[in-house]
């Protein structure tokens, strides 16, 4: 048994998980705005969660960020959690662990991709992409069954990736991100956008949230529609351009907005393959993740039981 921790920027999950990849008890809590509050909210989680079980044989943690995956140490952590910056996660933490359990880190996009590899969509590939699809991008590259690092610990960041050098400015400091384009918030800002203008919509709220976009879209709503299809064509045109530099089995697509089902994935996979098919002669399979439970807390297990084997 191993256990999996998941820190957000308001819950903190954690949860014991089998070699099979079953949950076997979980258990969250708030994160806490100050360090204080954080440490005591989390440590107090996970000595109630280990109440009456066996010990665990190692941890794994996903947070976002860039994590220096072997110390645990929080490198860069914009926004709510800059507190954690320069904290090692498993000193946080080693005092509610048995003695001598080994505790492993890195961000939430690879713990993702981790979890699928060991129990999901890539459970049989050597090769594969994954972006997650939230309030902003996130993405981890898997290659020859290793999952990408890099130098510096940034690979993997997708959206970041340049898709017009005249976009808008980004909160990473470079301009016309992939984020920019297609996120939640991208989205969102648009909706904003048009119904502050007044055209004729569904989209009544003064804020429509994505998923009020994509229902709108899938209703009829031409404005909606518009908004959607735009942004899909920067999220196709980043996915066709990693399809031709790492020529991978498949791409997986997780997070808040793959929850719109048909109407996004046909849409990306359609134009990905008019992108992508003269050259590399084959459909490459844009997938929706198969993970059973979609928190956070699988993929860090997962990420723990690579202590394990070794």
């Amino acid at each position: 048994m191993v256990l999996g921790i998941d820190i957000g920027g308001t819950r903190v999950k954690a949860a014991l998980v089998s070699e099979a990849g079953e949950t076997i008890h979980s258990a969250q809590a708030p994160t806490g705005s100050q360090p204080e509050s954080f440490v005591q909210n989390l440590n107090n989680m996970l000595r109630d969660l280990q109440q009456n079980q066996p010990p665990v044989a190692a941890a794994g943690i996903g947070c976002k960020g860039i994590i220096d995956v072997h110390s645990t140490k929080v490198l860069t952590l914009p926004g709510a959690l800059h507190h954690l910056e320069g904290q090692q996660l498993s000193m946080i933490i080693g005092a509610v662990l048995p003695l001598g359990c080994p505790v492993i880190a890195d961000n939430d996009a690879r713990i993702a991709m981790a979890g699928e590899k060991q129990w999901g969509a890539a459970r049989d590939c050597k090769d594969a992409v994954m972006l997650t699809l939230g309030t902003g991008i996130g993405g981890a590259v898997m290659i020859n069954g290793h999952i990408l690092r890099g130098t510096g610990g940034i690979a993997g960041h997708i959206g970041h990736l340049t898709v017009d050098p005249e976009g808008p400015e980004c909160i990473c400091g470079n301009r016309g991100c992939l984020e920019t384009f297609f996120s939640a918030l991208a989205i969102e800002s648009e909706a904003a956008t048009v119904v502050h203008r007044g055209l004729i919509t569904q989209l009544s709220n003064p804020n429509p949230s994505c998923q009020d976009v994509f229902t709108a879209a899938r209703n009829g709503d031409r404005v909606a529609l518009e908004i959607i299809q735009r942004a899909t064509k920067y999220l196709s045109g980043a996915i066709a351009g990693l399809l031709f530099v790492l020529d991978p089995e498949k791409v997986i697509l997780t997070g808040q907005i793959t929850a719109a089902g048909d109407m996004l994935f046909d849409l990306v996979r359609n134009d990905v393959q008019q992108r992508t098919l003269p050259l590399l002669r084959r459909a490459v399979p844009i997938v929706k993740s198969e993970l059973a439970d979609p928190s956070g807390t699988l993929g860090a297990a997962a990420l723990a039981l690579t202590l394990k084997e070794q």
